[in-house]
């Protein structure tokens, strides 16, 4: 099962939304590339149609998507991490130090201060319900890594 926020469903619903709004518009370029006659060479129509398909499968794959999530409220508890939590780790064997959100889904644009972490990921599921002061175990490709996290927020 996938989680995700309120603002990450908000923002998944505004995608949908916009995609669907430009209906009309590619249905309009197909239509202008259509008036110009022979369709095998034409490039307008190919690329509109195109981007059409591309964006229809969007719109599906995203509906789709909300159809499976489930939606929970952003925990405000600075004691466990849950989903929308942004908590400061503390890698164990470099003492590098940084911060993750723990998201849903991941933005098209993430913000620059800190590193979001979907809650499906090996770093999400061992954040999921941590605690400050406990050190994580996270599975990567070049081995497992060990965070202790320093700070909820």
């Amino acid at each position: 099962m996938d989680f995700i926020t309120p603002t990450e469903k908000a923002t998944i619903e505004q995608r949908i939304a916009a995609l669907i709004a430009n209906r009309p518009v590619i249905s309009q370029r197909i239509a202008e590339a259509r008036a110009l006659g022979d369709l095998k060479e034409n490039g307008d129509y190919h690329a509109a149609r195109e981007q059409q398909g591309m964006e229809e499968a969007e719109i599906r794959r995203l509906q789709d998507r909300l159809s499976t999530v489930s939606v929970i409220d952003e925990h405000k508890t600075t004691d466990v991490v849950f989903l929308g939590s942004t908590v400061r780790l503390k890698e164990v064997e470099t003492d590098d130090v940084d911060l993750y959100r723990l998201v849903g889904e991941a933005s098209a644009s993430p913000p620059a201060d800190y590193t979001e972490v979907t809650s499906t990921s090996p770093m999400g599921e061992a954040l999921m319900k941590a605690r400050k002061g406990e050190v994580v175990r996270v599975n990567t490709p070049r081995g497992v890594k060990r965070f202790e996290i320093l700070d909820i927020q």
